[in-house]
């Protein structure tokens, strides 16, 4: 075991010295987290940061509940209130992408709902702000089926004669000028959700983990190769020190270089990793996984090249599947059931359940056993074909 530290120190060292493999691991994943957390994420991945109008053409006491009382919620989430004057130039703001959506309220529809009268509110949305059209047309059905919830309850006063007549108008006013409840909120489950620094960070660290850790069943093709192999089996050196010492070189370097991510990540793009303890359980669980998968699709090439190409192939493939780039719940159903297939989603569930405090290493624990199961095999499978491999040489 002693010589298997050696090789893979040597390994280690090599590395230091060679550029690309501090770029795969560290710099070029850095950047690119860097890059997109600045460009798709906010400052803190919870502001709306877009823009609502309002038309006003009623002024009674029911859109003064909806101006006054609920879109005021919406700009505490981060979004902006303007008044656009009138429906063609709501229109305009829309088509010209100066707004998500516009509400607009109808002359005489205080007067209409306070006499059980059919009446509507008009939501005109930029097509294109499908996030924000969204959330009005949501806002609006929330305060239309207010409102009807409130006229059925006054319509049940009068049909069960409860209520004199001349005290129905007082109903109505008094119902039209209720606050009502509806109001935008942010919530989460348990906190157990990643913000956008974090997410990114996270994706960009798990998809590059799997170019890392197969530097060292590269380096045994790329040995071969050159001839150094023979040199070290010739030596008394045993095959399986040779294969221990590519593992032992594969896993330190994948576990520095998600070490160094989530580090720099933290003080540098203020992610939020969560339980130390259980981020560290994950990291070195989906090391082993990513040294399972691609130490097998190295074992599956003839030279270096063509192991690094098979890699690639693979790391891209099950990173877009297991949604390191996007959050995967926002695809196909199919796909999502898909995603399951690949180390990278139970990889980034893990992270996701500790980010932002409120997961515990027991709450983890699951994905990790399906990591450590998925390594186990796949590395198992790896060890057996490794060894004609390196009798080859």
């Amino acid at each position: 075991m002693k010589n298997a530290f050696i090789i893979a120190s040597k390994d280690l060292m090599r590395s230091v010295r060679d550029r690309s493999a501090i770029v795969t691991a560290i710099v070029a994943p850095f950047a690119l987290a860097f890059i997109l957390s600045t460009v798709l994420g906010g400052e803190d991945g919870s502001s709306l940061n877009v823009t609502f109008a309002t038309v006003d053409q009623d002024g009674g006491p029911v859109s003064t509940v909806l101006i006054d009382e609920i879109l005021p919620s919406l700009e505490q989430e981060g979004a902006e209130l303007v008044d656009a004057g009138s429906v063609e130039g709501a229109r305009r703001m829309a088509e010209d992408g100066d707004i998500a959506a516009a509400f607009v309220l109808p002359e005489g529809l205080s007067e209409a709902v306070q006499s059980n009268e059919p009446a509507e509110i008009t939501v005109i949305a930029d097509p294109e702000a499908e996030i924000g059209g969204q959330i009005a047309r949501g806002v609006a059905e929330g305060f239309a089926a207010e409102l009807n919830a409130a006229r059925l309850s006054i319509g049940t006063v009068i049909a069960s004669g409860a209520a004199d007549p001349s005290e129905i108008q007082g109903l109505q006013q008094e119902a039209s000028d209720v606050p009502m409840p509806t109001r935008l909120v942010k919530s989460s489950a348990g906190g157990r959700q990643f913000d956008s620094n974090t997410f990114f960070a996270a994706g960009i660290a798990v998809f590059f983990l799997f170019f890392t850790v197969q530097l060292g069943a590269v380096s045994l093709l790329q040995e071969r190769k050159e001839g150094t192999l023979a040199r070290l089996l010739a030596a008394p050196v045993s095959r399986a020190t040779i294969v221990s010492a590519k593992a032992i070189y594969s896993f330190v370097l994948g576990a520095l270089s998600m070490t160094i991510l989530i580090v720099a990540s933290t003080f540098l793009m203020g992610a939020q990793w969560g339980d130390p303890l259980g981020v560290a359980v994950v990291v070195l669980s989906a090391v082993f996984a990513a040294m399972g998968l691609q130490s097998l699709v190295a074992t599956l090439a003839s030279t270096d090249e063509q192991a690094a190409g098979y890699g690639a192939i693979v790391g891209v493939t099950l990173g877009l599947l297991g949604g390191t780039f996007f959050p995967i719940a926002q695809g196909p159903g199919l796909i999502s059931r898909l995603s399951f297939v690949s180390p990278h989603r139970w990889i980034m569930r893990s992270l996701g359940e500790l980010s932002g405090g409120a997961g515990t290493l027991a709450d983890v624990l699951p994905s990790v056993a399906v990591l450590l199961l998925f390594g186990a095999i796949t590395g198992a499978v790896a060890l057996y074909r490794s060894r004609s491999l390196v009798a080859a040489s």
